[in-house]
């Protein structure tokens, strides 16, 4: 077996280092799909796009809020660790709660501009 290169061994040391401290890069959980589900039975223009949203969560690795922004430019951060995606081109709102170091995205809320509007995403 040839030899590692010392940029190959200090990757695989910073691996080991990240899984020892507890920086692993764990994929998002997405809890709970039901709430997606449900409201794409409502308003089934919705299903794909929200479909393709799962999909992109589930395979991140959120550790911060500038990393969802880099993924997408049109989300908004919120205080207390919420964010509000825009879904079918800003047609509908998700709200969600993230906690980065756990790897969950806990979805809060998913409507239509009014339904937005009549809530406080911040504490929702």
């Amino acid at each position: 077996m040839p030899a590692l290169s010392s940029k190959e061994n200090s990757q695989i040391g910073n691996f080991i280092l990240d899984i020892i401290y507890g920086n692993c890069y764990k994929r998002m959980r997405v809890i709970a799909k039901r709430a997606l589900r449900e409201f794409w039975d409502r308003f089934p223009d919705a299903e794909d796009a929200l479909k393709t949203w799962f999909a992109e969560a589930e395979r991140a690795t959120w550790s911060t809020p500038a990393e969802i922004k880099a993924q997408y430019r049109s989300a908004s951060i919120l205080k207390d660790s919420r964010v509000v995606f825009n879904i079918c081109g800003n047609k509908y709102r998700l709200v969600a709660k993230i906690s980065y170091k756990n790897g969950i995205v806990l979805i809060r809320f998913i409507g239509t501009h009014r339904e937005y509007d009549a809530i406080n995403a911040e504490e929702v």
